[in-house]
């Protein structure tokens, strides 16, 4: 990992090496959409075959592979996973919002009704991967929220199946139906439906580079949760942090990918050079070596602060993913983060604790938008209508307020709505 000041990182953020260009990523996203437009199932059939390596006549999980998938996984993954989806739920359920009104003197009644999405779908990655802890933390929520169906994508293996481990972790959670469809097809399909997929309202869930661009280029035809780039990991670390948790946790989220964030920002040197040493001799026992080796030297960073109110500034602009506080008095310090997708306080509350059982939602905002976001709730699958209701003699008092506005405006129309009926009341 490079070891620079806080001044440099920041310098470096301001003036970036190289633009990211999207425009041949976009075109690929962009023709795989139209054809799932123009021929549905077949195009999702010819692309599994492409990109996945397998030839299917149906994507649909039968009840048959659900009943398979539960006699497969061990009995310690089930309640691993009962526990997880436990803790999830206790934590969700305190985001519950309810429909509320106010009722006012002279015939006025003011509200908001919130309702639930009637059909949203999840997409989890898959393949060659399973991430059963991703169908818990996406479908639980929606399922609180009372959304009516919950369809679920993800992409089969090279035999046509789906983890046993996602499968049963999707029935824990409640999902409706399991279609097997991965990448920017399945985005495609829930977008805009086929003959088997219906069209859903809103898609959340996390994916790879093709999965998030056509996230973005579907989105004002259906609602997305966010467009998540690389998993990123800001540790503050002062003095009296264990350099060999530090290292532990940069390491669990270099290991995600090669354009994984790990970045450590401390105002101790001794503990920089200390997690330097440990990164180096726990990344040798890691089964990811290769992928973490590339994470820590393209994108990892030991940044030192000369204080700790710096050290807090930095990670304020970075707004991380995820942020760990390994410092002498975290909680005291929670008021001054401002900017962070979930927050981790003191040595024994690593990012892992929060991906997997923990409770809080591992679905967060990257690449700094947790400046302006907020992790997938129950929030996500809800809209809110607002509820008004005037009397007569409520509309009257106000009218004339109303009229003047309108023509200020130049909407004579408007005036005149109101108008007509002060004039009948006036009569």
């Amino acid at each position: 990992m490079k070891l620079t000041t806080a001044d440099q990182f920041l310098k470096e953020r301001q003036n970036p090496t190289e633009e990211t260009d999207n425009s041949q990523l976009d075109q690929t996203v962009l023709n795989i959409i139209s054809k799932v437009k123009q021929t549905g199932d077949k195009a999702l059939l010819d692309m599994t075959e492409k990109f996945d390596g397998v030839r299917m006549d149906d994507i649909s999980v039968s009840e048959a592979e659900f009943a398979e998938a539960q006699e497969a996984v061990s009995d310690e993954f089930t309640v691993a996973i009962q526990t997880a989806r436990k803790n999830i739920t206790a934590f969700h359920t305190n985001q519950q919002e309810q429909s509320w009104f106010i009722n006012q003197t002279g015939g006025i009644t003011l509200g908001q009704k919130v309702t639930p999405i009637e059909r949203v779908g999840v997409y989890i990655p898959g393949g060659k991967a399973a991430y059963p802890s991703s169908v818990l933390m996406t479908i639980i929520p929606a399922k609180l929220a009372g959304v009516n169906e919950i369809i679920m994508t993800t992409p089969p293996d090279s035999d046509g199946k789906i983890s046993p481990y996602v499968l049963a972790a999707a029935e824990e959670a409640g999902v409706d139906k399991v279609y097997k469809a991965g990448g920017a097809q399945a985005i495609a399909a829930l977008a805009y439906g086929t003959e088997t997929i219906g069209k859903v309202f809103k898609i959340v869930g996390p994916g790879n580079a093709y999965v998030a661009r056509a996230k973005k280029w579907v989105f004002g035809d259906v609602a997305i949760d966010m467009i998540a780039g690389p998993s990123e990991i800001c540790i503050i670390a002062d003095e009296t942090a264990q350099a060999r948790f530090v290292a532990a946790d940069l390491l669990s989220q270099a290991e995600h990918d090669e354009q994984a964030r790990p970045l450590l920002i401390t105002t101790c040197r001794h503990i920089a050079q200390a997690v330097k040493a440990e990164l180096s001799r726990q990344t040798e026992r890691l089964e990811r070596k290769s992928v973490i080796q590339q994470s820590l030297a393209q994108n990892g960073r030991i940044i030192l602060a000369d204080t700790l109110h710096e050290a807090l500034d930095v990670a304020n602009q970075i707004a991380p993913e995820h942020l760990q506080l390994m410092i002498r008095q975290p909680f005291e310090n929670l008021a001054n983060i401002t900017n962070a997708g979930a927050i981790f306080l003191g040595d024994y509350s690593p990012e892992p604790l929060g991906d997997y059982a923990a409770g809080p939602n591992h679905t967060l905002p990257t690449s700094g938008t947790a400046a302006f976001s907020s992790p997938l709730g129950i929030y996500d699958f809800v809209k809110k209508s607002s509820v008004i209701h005037y009397s007569e003699s409520a509309l009257h008092a106000i009218s004339q307020d109303i009229i003047a506005i309108a023509n200020t405006e130049g909407l004579t129309a408007h005036a005149n709505s109101i108008q007509i009926r002060k004039d009948e009341d006036d009569a």
